[in-house]
């Protein structure tokens, strides 16, 4: 009967429209109350659940990136892209998505990336006669990269959320093959789909401009050197190199490039404000649900359960994933981790799964949920920089699903793309 008032009030409170930190909160309340226990629990628990010191990194590497897409290093990485491969057929569609990657790089946010670049990306795009529904959906879905470049502050929730066992510099290494390999994989997509439409090809600047907006573009890169490499090598952790972060985004949006001016600030500081507000909140009221399901022992019965459906770690995984693209659809990323973790990583670890990743899956899987109705937060934002429904967007954007979901298959299958670099630092 625990179990469902738990998901009863949660599934409830969710389809008719609140907020899902309430959700979370007011269903572990209930269950709470039902159980006898002091209701005083949930509020121990979602104090305990963001009194993380590794949660520090979260608030300013979101600070970071607000500053850096409001700085002008946005729009010299998409400059920089745009001399690579803006050659290519569908030249924009693939500086979009390479602009996806040096982009991620620096903020770790899909929803930060797709409001950057697609703001930047899909006018330039449109004017030069690319059909909306192809920029909107290639800035969607090429926005998942950011969640796996480093720094992605989703891999420090999965850390947390895994026992905070796990070295968050693993993973932010772990994701770095798997996030060029679906850059790869919508690349390609981006092209046959260009290829089909007729889309134009963009001049190749030649090697001198090309140097010139590569110094131009050079900061921003450094401060990806600059967070990987000191937290791989131990000089600082993830958090302090996210404080690192931001005093270098505002060096070099200030000094350097001169391009932040005090009203960017102030908006760039009071958005790092809200968002790290709504995130911990979420993470919060996630943690008091969490600590619900493993007290009614939810996830010792799903290994159980699963154990008797297969002994095939194939078919556990798929079964896994799809579970995950399932709930992606309708939960916000944030709050899945927090909440599936507890419960789908013993039984990927009761089947061999390294728990490195069986995260780099985890943040993928659930990154493609970002991009699904009916709660899909990144799709909403790239239709609503595009101007068009979601109904267009989802005629035509399925070709870049399938370079997702065949990117996911590999990713899970395949545990060396995922293993073999961290392994390389140790």
């Amino acid at each position: 009967m625990e179990l469902y008032i738990l998901f009863g009030s949660f599934v409830f409170l969710l389809l008719i429209g609140t907020p899902v930190a309430f959700c979370l909160g007011i269903s572990s309340f209930a269950t709470v109350l039902y159980l006898g226990l002091p209701p005083l629990v949930v509020f121990q628990r979602l104090n305990s659940g963001v009194s993380v010191f590794a949660l520090m990194a979260i608030p300013f590497f979101i600070y970071a990136g607000d500053l850096m897409v409001r700085g002008d290093i946005a729009r010299r990485l998409v400059a920089l892209a745009g001399a690579l491969v803006g050659h290519l057929r569908g030249g924009l569609g693939q500086v979009n998505i390479l602009a996806s990657v040096m982009f991620g790089g620096v903020s770790g946010s899909a929803a930060a990336d797709a409001s950057a670049i697609g703001g930047l990306m899909v006018p330039q795009m449109k004017a030069r006669g690319y059909d909306v529904d192809y920029a909107v959906n290639i800035t969607v879905v090429g926005s998942i990269i950011a969640l796996m470049i480093p720094p992605s502050h989703n891999m420090i929730i999965y850390s947390i959320s895994a026992g905070g066992r796990l070295s968050i510099a693993d993973l932010f290494t772990a994701g770095i093959i798997p996030g060029l390999l679906l850059a790869l994989s919508l690349m390609v997509a981006a092209y046959l789909v260009a290829r089909k439409r007729g889309y134009p090809t963009e001049a190749f600047p030649g090697l001198k401009m090309l140097g010139v907006i590569f110094v131009s573009a050079m900061p921003g890169l450094i401060l990806v050197a600059i967070i990987f490499g000191g937290v791989r090598s131990g000089v600082f952790t993830a958090s302090e190199s996210s404080n690192i972060a931001v005093v270098y985004a505002l060096l070099v949006t200030i000094l350097v490039y001169r391009s932040l001016s005090w009203g960017e600030f102030v908006h760039a500081t009071i958005g790092a404000v809200r968002t790290t507000a709504m995130v911990l909140l979420v993470i919060g009221c996630a943690a008091s649900f969490g600590w619900l399901l493993a007290y009614l022992q939810v996830p010792t019965a799903i290994v159980a359960f699963m154990q008797t459906l297969s002994d095939n770690p194939i078919i556990i995984l798929l079964m896994i994933n799809v579970a995950l693209l399932v709930l992606g659809t309708f939960m916000d990323m944030s709050p899945l981790i927090v909440i599936t973790t507890p419960i789908f990583l013993p039984v990927a670890q009761a089947f061999g799964v390294d728990p490195v990743h069986f995260g780099v899956i985890l943040i993928l899987n659930l990154g493609i949920g970002l991009c699904t109705p009916p709660v899909g937060a990144v799709l909403f934002v790239g239709c609503a920089v595009g101007k068009i429904s979601i109904w267009q967007a989802m005629r035509t954007i399925w070709p870049f699903y399938g370079a997702a979901f065949v990117t996911l298959m590999l990713v899970t299958y395949i545990p060396a793309l995922s293993l073999w670099l961290p392994a390389q630092f140790r």
